[in-house]
């Protein structure tokens, strides 16, 4: 039986005018991480005018600069188009891969910032971890970040470390928006 992943073409973004090519498809860990998040924003933004995309949709920043990010949601209908999002989504989610991570976290990031995304997620499936930046005047700066911990790792911190782990993400977006970390990587 042939792998039809082996015909289809390859998948490419263009960072600060320079094509690169994606990863090799990303593992069942990736999958999960990006169908949990898909699947909360969805059922929250389900009759919201935002709108959520997962991986598969391009992000066309400026000439120099589109992506596809793996999470996002949409906020301004005008952006939204057939074949692609045109302009800046109003959140971003990149999930780490091994090849994709000093992208993630360097230039998509600094393009992300100056185009005007409000909120941006680096979330890790190997650490089970969340980095949260808002952008403040073009840049992100780090909001917060969120682990999920082991049993092992809970049993040997203090009470004082356990009671500042915060398990709950604030949705910068909406006032009501807040998920759960371990949702995120439920089956990990």
């Amino acid at each position: 039986m042939d792998n039809l992943a082996l015909k289809e073409p390859p998948r490419v973004e263009r960072i600060d005018g320079k094509i690169v090519m994606m990863s090799p498809r990303p593992r069942v860990s990736h999958n999960r991480v990006v169908r949990n998040i898909s699947r909360i924003f969805s059922n929250y933004l389900l009759g919201k005018p935002c709108e959520s995309f997962s991986d598969g949709v391009d992000v066309h920043l400026d000439d120099k600069n589109w992506f596809i990010p793996d999470v996002m949601i949409v906020c301004h209908p005008d952006i939204i188009k057939e074949d692609a999002i045109y302009g800046a989504p109003d959140l971003i989610v990149e999930v780490l891969s091994p090849s994709t991570t000093k992208n993630d976290r360097g230039p998509k990031m600094l393009a992300y910032a100056r185009a005007g995304v409000k909120e941006y997620w680096i979330v890790s499936p190997l650490a089970k971890t969340v980095e949260v930046y808002l952008n403040h005047n073009g840049k992100f700066e780090i909001d917060n970040a969120y682990a999920q911990y082991s049993e092992w790792e809970l049993e040997h911190m203090s009470d004082e470390d356990r009671a500042e782990i915060q398990n709950t993400i604030k949705v910068s977006l909406y006032d009501d928006l807040f998920v759960n970390v371990a949702d995120i990587f439920y089956k990990l």
